[in-house]
């Protein structure tokens, strides 16, 4: 038998792959992503009741389901959530404080700079990156629409 072709290979992949459960995953997706939305919505309503303005509020309430997804990194637990509701625990701001959480943990034995320091900012960058850039292009075009230059 000679080597097989690159068409002949991605049919044998394609036949032998299980089928993928897509209307699984997207309601696993939305449950668990609704799930982490609640419990943001339970904090807030919490912090509402000792902070005194809306954003104080907001900005605890992220402080908390950061940390929180922090922890549950952590402990395990954040990746068995991300296991089974795929986008819907990797969207949310937990997700994101995962992900770093992750990578800091992964790549601590190299120290603190050159480890978790580096490496959670290679994930931690782009988003920066791309926030910082959007929200500055946004604002531009909200100030030249409303005439402010």
């Amino acid at each position: 038998m000679g080597p097989v072709k690159p068409q002949e290979y991605q049919a044998l992949v394609k036949e032998n792959q299980p089928p993928r459960a897509i209307g699984k995953n997207v309601f696993l997706a939305f449950l668990v992503g609704g799930a982490i939305s609640a419990v943001g919505q339970l904090v807030l309503e919490f912090v509402s009741g000792v902070e005194r303005t809306t954003d104080e509020a907001a900005a605890v309430t992220l402080a908390i389901m950061i940390l929180l997804g922090s922890v549950l990194t952590g402990l395990g637990v954040y990746d068995k959530i991300a296991e089974k509701g795929g986008a819907g625990a990797a969207v949310p701001i937990t997700g994101f404080s995962n992900t770093v959480t992750a990578a800091a943990m992964e790549f601590r034995r190299e120290g603190f700079i050159l480890g978790m320091g580096a490496k959670m900012f290679v994930i931690a960058g782009p988003v920066l990156v791309y926030g910082i850039l959007s929200g500055f292009t946004v604002a531009l075009i909200k100030a030249v629409v409303l005439g402010y230059f």
